[in-house]
């Protein structure tokens, strides 16, 4: 009698999660490295292929799903929290990624954004930031900055912008953290720590689309002022900054103040970085001045806040096991009929 043997299945790599489909952006599209960065980190996730879905709405991002070899949908403008979250209700074990943008997630598909978020599906969302419609051809956005002009607003948007942290931390996220497309490490790092997060992971992205809004976010990836302009925070570290590492955040009461540290101040002096504390984190989405007025502040990346909170489907399924043992099997028919049925003769 002879036994058959399996052979193991060798390791994934990113080259498994890239698809036979042509890659469709613009040339230089920050697209084609946030692609590349969630590609490299899948393998890692220890996650089968057949379990990772990932889900988009409308726009150069949704693209998405057609260049991830795992499931996945392409639905439609603003919807994709939607079908996510029934996703996740009914195949709780999937891992669901959702794909968006400025305009489609923060837009049309604003209220089911939030609405995800207050109910803490266990799914990430990652938005792509580039303040501007790239898809529908350079139209302003909702986080496009003040008098921006564009094919729709000839002489400058008079709308207020979004501030998507401050917004998603508005709705209890309890998980928000923003990076960027031109720093592949902080990016994988960030992607990593959405997924190990159970509950909703809200994950902004700062992308460059070269055609329609280049250099919008230049101060913070450009080498020459990237030190300068950005504070990577990190928990239980100090919040430091600068080409030199001279520079760091205190708090003055509630209000974060720029210090140079070597002479009166030193890091001990800093405020510390805790992911925790609701409060600070508010703070932090607050750290969100115009670069071009003197005496701004260093823009925050990392991971702002984060925060333990049952998930919807998790209390969702308990209820359903409730009523189940409260009430036994149910009765599909007898429900539809009702209470009163008629029997016609014919």
């Amino acid at each position: 009698m002879s036994t058959a043997t399996i052979a193991p299945q060798a390791a994934l790599t990113a080259k498994d999660f890239a698809t036979d489909q042509e890659v469709r952006w613009c040339p230089g599209c920050g697209d084609y490295s946030i692609l590349k960065q969630v590609q490299t980190i899948m393998p890692g996730l220890g996650v089968p292929r057949e379990n990772i879905v990932i889900v988009s709405g409308i726009g150069c991002s949704s693209r998405f799903p057609y260049y991830m070899n795992t499931y996945g949908m392409h639905s439609i403008h603003g919807r994709a929290t939607a079908i996510a979250s029934g996703l996740k209700a009914t195949r709780p074990e999937l891992s669901v990624w959702i794909v968006t943008g400025d305009g489609d997630g923060l837009s049309i598909g604003g209220n089911h954004t939030i609405h995800l978020l207050r109910r803490n599906f266990d799914v990430n969302i990652m938005l792509f930031n580039n303040q501007i419609y790239g898809l529908t051809k350079g139209q302003y956005s909702p986080t496009s900055e003040e008098n921006k002009v564009t094919k729709s607003t000839p002489m400058g948007s008079i709308d207020h912008p979004f501030n998507p942290m401050a917004l998603a931390l508005g709705a209890d996220a309890t998980f928000i953290a923003r990076s960027m497309d031109r720093d592949p490490k902080h990016l994988q790092e960030m992607l990593k720590r959405s997924h190990a997060h159970k509950g909703a992971s809200f994950l902004e992205i700062y992308q460059n689309c070269n055609i329609f809004n280049d250099g919008a976010f230049e101060a913070f990836t450009e080498k020459s002022s990237k030190l300068d302009e950005t504070v990577f925070v990190e928990q239980g570290k100090p919040l430091v900054f600068g080409a030199t590492k001279n520079k760091g955040i205190r708090l003055d009461g509630l209000k974060p103040v720029v210090v140079e540290l070597g002479g009166e101040y030193s890091e001990s002096d800093l405020w510390i970085h805790d992911e925790s504390d609701f409060y600070k984190a508010q703070i932090l989405t607050r750290m969100f001045d115009d670069v071009r007025i003197e005496g701004h502040l260093p823009r925050p990346f990392g991971v702002f806040y984060q925060a333990n909170r049952p998930t919807y489907e998790d209390i969702m399924q308990f209820q359903l096991t409730e009523a189940l043992e409260k009430k036994g099997p149910g009765d599909l028919d007898k429900l539809l009929a009702g209470n009163e049925t008629w029997t016609i003769n014919g």
